[in-house]
């Protein structure tokens, strides 16, 4: 991977934080952070302008959660990654479900988009997206951007050439040291 600087698009669910399979974190309460994830994007932030979350949350509109507990899970990571001493710029968060086709909603590029609409130094071409699913990586490969796969075991979409087994595996796979202040 080269020229990458731009944007760092991240993945909420099974990259930030461990998915709850076949349900959703419905509260802060159920929020566990993974391990290395907040170092990783503090350490990350010293290499992209913007860090940047794009997340579907359909739990929402399928009325599991509201967006007030969603909001109160993205400021207290917000919170984690600053007292890490990194940044964590915005977070995008579509809460439509997948029956509703909404362009907002990975694969779809609206999040992506109105990052750049926000921000529109964002050069797509300069930017990576670490995500742990199919609709991350063609997110993306739409947008034009780098890709890491996060594997959690799971089969690798075609295509996609740098895999990781965490977020936290990120930083040593764009050769920052380790050790190496965030």
């Amino acid at each position: 991977m080269q020229n990458l600087d731009s944007a760092l698009f991240l993945d909420r669910d099974g990259v930030i934080n461990r998915q709850i399979v076949g349900d959703y974190v419905r509260n802060l309460l159920q929020l566990e952070l993974l391990p290395g994830a907040i170092d990783a994007i503090a350490r990350l932030g010293n290499v992209f302008r913007y860090v940047i979350v794009v997340t579907n949350q359909q739990g929402i509109s399928k009325g599991l959660m509201s967006a007030g507990d969603v909001v109160a899970i993205h400021d207290y990571i917000i919170q984690k990654v600053t007292e890490a001493g990194g940044h964590l710029d915005r977070i995008y968060c579509c809460p439509s479900l997948g029956t509703k086709n909404d362009p907002n909603r990975k694969p779809g590029t609206g999040m992506g988009l109105q990052a750049k609409q926000d921000f529109p130094d964002i050069d797509f071409n300069r930017s990576l997206m670490v995500g742990d699913s199919p609709s991350d990586m063609l997110f993306a490969e739409r947008l034009g951007m780098q890709r890491i796969f996060i594997s959690n075991g799971k089969l690798v979409p075609d295509g996609v050439k740098h895999v990781c087994d965490a977020l936290s595996e990120v930083p040593a796979m764009l050769g920052l040291e380790k050790n190496s202040e965030p």
